[in-house]
């Protein structure tokens, strides 16, 4: 036994070291420090960014904080969009974050008295797209400037509250790690402003704190739930006996545990996610997300028809014996293909090709587990002794609250006026005038379900700010009828795609906002208003997920949502033709991932590809598939969330049916010549394979990225394979810690690669060689797709948090190491058109103001004097610029300087040309040629104004 047990201990500590490892604390400070440094030296970092919208659907919020004394001023923290700051009641907002290294919030505190902001970085919730922080960030100056005051391996904020009497006093609920055990997680508290913190309550590394309240008027008593959590990629156990309530007499500086056994309040490992709210320090609210199994009630009556656990029992006798107007009803109503009718599938039972328990397991793939959970769900508890004991409150179960995802939700308020008027936010909006006993629903028809922050007004009964997956809404009449706030740029999109329209559309897919279609030109103004048309238009609900648009005819669109619910479009007719795969009855269900991988051919627009855990293709546009692949993955986990699914797809644009898929646990594979290989070997394993990407420069070439996000493990893996995959070779080369989303290949310059992580966008010249950070115009934003639209020669950015931005990249197609090597190098500039309405305003429209945009590389920074002249060689305008080293962009306004307009005299001896009403004049039809000068390195180039 001596000699077993060493073994033994070795398998283990090698099983636990084999898994990827979370990020550290330091390596995450060392990364933002690198990311600045690369923001400030970047070759590329003059490149500008143009969001394009969407906004009206908006994206999560997580938290709102008001200025009581005047509620038209308040801030909006989104969950990955960054902070927002409102004057005018909503009616427009300005970001206050834009220059901080992130833009995942979980919650905000606000000292009004002395404009200084707390911002919790790190995503209060634990969704799937919740995104980790880098802890507590402070601005002294109403979000000018932010400075990183400490709590750095935090991960994800709960709450802050800062003491109405003392600034400097602090005191901060952490959750910690969504995917990994970590220290830093429980009751922080400063006493001056952030400087030094003290762990003041710590239940377990798997055990934070979610929410955290003051007693109005009486900072000294606070409470503070504790919610012990353990997500996985391929399970999320939401509860556990390290949840529970805490209370503090001192203001945070120690804790006592009041919801004990014998206090009422239930109490082990069914104990969920907990939102409180005081009213005053006798009457205290619960909201409990309880994962408790349901005990059938006495008496209580089976509901009508047949359900899928009627047949996991079930003998064959019973089964064949079953109406089949019933049993049809069930088939139908469960989705079973059309080939699956009573008749049929009692003759397979009939011959033994399938059992009746068949009929259940076709149905439980992991998601459906999820829903299927017979738990108890939301329920009320109110305690009116302080907290010493509890009574549940709700008469009945509150239904639309949780159904199954109490996880991202449990928010409560109690109104000001009245102990008895309780407010609570899940997936539809509850009110109850009776502590909590009944509740009725005020979510309105113009308000998004999802329901995150709720802000009562304590001067004026009635006035709410929600915030919900759909951004923000406003009544004034306790929810009778609603505003809808949503100017912010803040969609989180999961996936988007272009067509070649002219102009040309982008496609994309929301977080919980469906699938959207706009022009990349369309204007994020408020005209729709008035002409009743948004420019964006959505085209289908739920998640929205990836799309693939018919090159040979745009209004044909494969979309869908969540776990491979996908249709055809027919744009043109409203039409809707539902494509999913089925697996064969007796066979287990197919996997499909929450974002499942679907892909048009190049070579054939009527073959679609669409992966579950197995690859399925379709010659007909999804109306029947053929499986051709076994599973492509390891096989799946015990869990109750899909796993063991392929996330990505690649067609070579060299050769049709040159193949390549990636799962979510780690596996590459390669089809070719009508065999699969598993072209894993070389990789990390357990990953998330985040995309792969045949090349379209070399048929041997294929780039892939893998996530190791879902362990807490920031690394950037990133790689290229010059043999079909057989070998691979890393290109993260300089890239900071941060998971990479997505990589792509310029369709023109094979050197060229862009890559989308979640905290912005790297470029890199050199095929991987070294990597240029962007962020001229992109804030810190999680990107999650990125597509060039080689005719407009456009890069689309999909972020998960700011909607979607695009880059001209005319000029960067062009760069090469010879052009970068250059002293000076002057890109071709375009031809202009001119207008009438150039500078002048009419009561009708704005006017038209020109700009001609000169792109130039230098190999050195340094002082570069810029010319403008005409054909008879007058100098129109001249400027001297510090350039970058790099790629820089010098914005002509078109027009004479004051000096031009002397020297246009003298040379053609005649008046200028007559200013514009915006007092500029600009240059008239003509040839114009612009140089410019670094040291003693001249560079030409013309253009006309037509």
């Amino acid at each position: 036994m001596k000699k077993v047990l060493p073994l033994l201990l070795a398998l283990w500590v090698y099983n636990v070291q084999a898994q990827p490892q979370a990020t550290s604390k330091s390596d995450q400070k060392q990364a933002i420090a690198q990311k600045m440094d690369m923001a400030q030296n970047s070759w590329l970092k003059n490149l500008p960014y143009t969001n394009i919208g969407p906004t009206i659907m908006s994206g999560r919020v997580v938290d709102v904080d008001v200025n009581p004394d005047n509620p038209i001023e308040f801030y909006v923290a989104y969950a990955s969009g960054g902070l927002w700051y409102t004057a005018n009641n909503g009616t427009s907002f300005s970001p206050v974050m834009d220059e901080s290294p992130t833009q995942n919030l979980g919650d905000i505190a606000v000292d009004w008295k002395n404009g200084t902001l707390w911002a919790g970085t790190g995503e209060n919730n634990a969704s799937r797209s919740s995104y980790a922080g880098i802890g507590i960030l402070k601005s002294t100056d109403k979000g000018k400037t932010w400075h990183h005051v400490g709590l750095a391996d935090s991960h994800h904020i709960g709450r802050i509250l800062i003491n109405p009497n003392d600034p400097d006093e602090v005191v901060v609920g952490v959750t910690g790690h969504l995917y990994s055990p970590n220290a830093e997680r429980g009751i922080y508290k400063t006493t001056d402003g952030g400087k030094t913190w003290n762990q003041t309550l710590f239940v377990d590394t798997e055990t934070g704190i979610i929410d955290l309240i003051a007693v109005p008027g009486d900072f000294n008593t606070l409470f503070a739930s504790a919610w012990q959590k353990d997500r996985k990629a391929w399970h999320f156990e939401g509860s556990g006996s390290g949840s529970g309530i805490y209370k503090s007499t001192d203001a945070g500086q120690s804790w006592t545990l009041v919801s004990g056994p014998e206090s009422g309040f239930p109490t082990g490992k069914g104990v969920g996610r907990i939102g409180l709210a005081a009213f005053d320090g006798t009457t205290i609210y619960a909201v409990h997300d309880s994962q408790f199994r349901q005990e059938k009630k006495p008496g209580e009556k089976k509901k009508e028809g047949l359900d899928k656990d009627d047949f996991k029992t079930m003998d064959n006798a019973t089964f064949l014996a079953l109406e089949d107007k019933k049993l049809n009803n069930f088939l139908k109503t469960n989705g079973f293909q059309e080939k699956y009718r009573a008749e049929n599938v009692k003759q397979l039972v009939r011959s033994g090709t399938v059992k009746p328990a068949d009929l259940a397991t076709y149905l439980e793939d992991a998601n459906s587990l999820l829903f299927d959970t017979p738990v108890i769900g939301g329920e009320l508890y109110r305690s009116d002794d302080g907290g010493k004991s509890w009574t549940k409150r709700n008469e009945a179960d509150i239904e639309g609250l949780f159904f199954s995802y109490g996880y991202y939700f449990a928010q409560i308020c109690v109104a000001p006026q009245d102990k008895d008027q309780v407010y609570l936010g899940g997936v539809l909006l509850f009110k109850s005038e009776d502590g909590g006993k009944t509740f009725a629903n005020i979510q309105k028809e113009n308000v998004h379900a999802d329901h995150h922050a709720i802000w009562l007004n304590p001067k004026r009964a009635g006035h709410i700010i929600n915030g919900n997956d759909g951004g923000i809404n406003i009544t004034y009449d306790d929810g009778a009828h609603w505003t809808k706030n949503n100017s912010p740029a803040v969609g989180q999109f999961y996936y988007i795609t272009v067509d070649n329209e002219e102009p040309y559309n982008v496609y994309g897919g929301l977080q919980d906002n469906g699938v959207w279609k706009g022009a990349h030109t369309a204007k994020e103004d408020r005209t729709w208003e008035q002409e009743g048309q948004y420019p964006w238009k959505t085209i289908m609900g739920g998640d929205g997920m990836q799309v693939q648009v018919d090159n040979r005819n745009s209004n044909i669109v494969y979309t869908g949502y969540q776990f491979g619910n996908y249709y055809r479009l027919d744009l043109e007719n409203d039409g809707f033709t539902y494509i999913q795969p089925k697996h064969e009855l007796g066979d287990s269900p197919f996997r499909f991932n929450w974002q499942t991988p679907i892909l048009l051919s190049e070579h054939n627009q009527d073959i679609l590809y669409l992966g579950s855990n197995r690859l399925h293709r379709s010659l007909d546009q999804g109306n029947t598939w053929e499986t051709i692949s076994e599973d492509l993955t390891q096989g799946g986990k015990k869990g109750n969330v899909a796993y063991g699914t392929l996330t990505a797809l690649s067609e070579s644009p060299s050769q049709f049916g040159l193949l390549y898929t990636g799962s979510d646990d780690g596996l590459v594979h390669l089809y070719q010549d009508g065999q699969w290989k598993d072209r894993s070997a070389g990789l990390p394993k357990d990953l998330w394979v985040s995309r792969v990407r045949a090349s379209e420069h070399q048929k041997e070439r294929v780039y892939v990225s893998l996530n190791g996000y879902r362990w807490d493990d920031f690394t950037p893996y990133v790689y290229v394979s010059e043999d079909y995959g057989a070998t691979w070779t890393s290109i993260a080369a300089n890239l900071p810690k941060s998971p990479v989303n997505v990589i792509t290949e310029d369709p023109e310059n094979a050197n060229i690669l862009y890559i989308g992580t979640d905290n912005g966008v790297y470029i890199s010249l050199d095929r991987g060689t070294s990597w240029q950070h962007t962020n001229q115009g992109l804030p810190a934003v999680a990107v999650h797709d990125l597509i060039v639209q080689p005719k407009a020669k456009h890069l689309l950015v999909g972020t998960h948090g700011r909607s979607i931005y695009k880059a001209d990249i005319d000029q960067l197609q062009q760069i090469s190491t010879e052009v970068l090597a250059k002293p000076l190098h002057f890109f071709k500039l375009e031809n202009l058109k001119h207008k009438g309405n150039w500078g002048n305003d009419s009561v009708w429209a704005k006017a038209d103001t020109p700009g001609q945009e000169l792109y130039f590389t230098a190999a050195e920074a340094g002082t570069v004097t810029t010319q403008v002249l005409d054909e008879k060689g007058v100098v129109v305008s001249e400027v001297s610029t510090e350039a970058d080293k790099g790629l820089n962009i010098l914005s002509y306004d078109v027009a004479y300087d004051a000096n031009g307009l002397q020297s246009y005299k003298k040379k053609h001896k005649k008046e200028a040309p007559k200013a514009a009403k915006n007092g500029k004049t600009y240059l008239p039809k003509g040839k114009y040629r612009v140089v410019l000068q670094k040291g003693k390195t001249k560079a030409e180039q013309g253009f006309s104004v037509e």
